[in-house]
């Protein structure tokens, strides 16, 4: 049976900042059958900073299946009927008739108003290769100079990567920035720490470049799609406890 696993973040935005993966929605393509388990990060998002149980998945150890998507995830795509619809699957590289899994793989299931994220789970194919896209995070906080150029990049365009040791609020950051040294903002924190690894295990073989550039009028908050390979020597993909189910295998 073909899966497609895709797993949630919520940010503790009142106190630290701090993202926690807490949950994993699994897509049988097939059926279709849409599951959701609370993974074990939730425990450590509740012990840390009081997260509370979800209003849709009130129970932490039980497994929620459904023939049709969740609300909360499917609020997190943009209707088909809206006239918008064609450019908006335009900006995320993906055809119209692209399924749920596919456009919440890319878009994040970014929505201005709450604190979830939404993010595939990362794949390592033969020889240690992976391949991620997501949005640029942090570009409001870049400076003048670096928005300018950022509003000017191209489709195609490389990127650099730049682990950064001493970044104020999470100790560990990549930053994302231009040939020319424009530091245009920073990869997603629930990402960090899997594509940290790739740099240091694999020096020199990974690739990051634009795929898409939304108009300075878009107003969903994205400002650049971006896309990372890279590859993994020893490390596996998503596997340390915060992901670990807390029901089922």
């Amino acid at each position: 049976m073909s899966e497609r696993t895709l797993f949630l973040a919520w940010q503790d935005k009142a106190r630290t900042k701090a993202w926690f993966p807490i949950g994993r929605l699994d897509v049988y393509e097939e059926d279709p059958v849409y599951r959701f388990r609370y993974i074990e990060g939730v425990r450590r998002a509740h012990s840390e900073v009081g997260f509370p149980p979800l209003w849709d998945f009130p129970v932490l150890e039980r497994d929620y299946r459904s023939a049709e998507i969740f609300p909360l995830f499917k609020n997190r795509i943009m209707s088909p009927r809206r006239p918008d619809f064609k450019d908006y699957m335009s900006s995320l590289q993906l055809s119209p008739d692209a399924d749920p899994a596919e456009i919440l793989s890319v878009n994040g299931g970014y929505r201005a108003t709450d604190n979830f994220q939404v993010f595939p789970k990362l794949v390592k194919e033969d020889g240690g290769c992976f391949v991620c896209r997501f949005f640029l995070h942090g570009w409001r906080y870049a400076n003048k100079s670096a928005r300018e150029r950022l509003y000017g990049l191209r489709p195609g365009e490389e990127l650099r990567l730049a682990v950064d040791l001493n970044n104020a609020e999470t100790g560990l950051a990549i930053q994302i920035q231009t040939t020319d040294y424009h530091m245009i903002g920073w990869a997603p924190r629930y990402l960090l720490y899997n594509l940290a690894t790739a740099t240091p295990e694999s020096p020199g073989e990974y690739e990051v470049k634009v795929v898409h550039v939304p108009p300075k009028s878009d107003r969903t908050g994205q400002r650049a799609l971006i896309e990372m390979r890279g590859r993994w020597e020893k490390h596996e993909p998503m596997s340390g406890p915060d992901y670990k189910p807390l029901v089922g295998d």
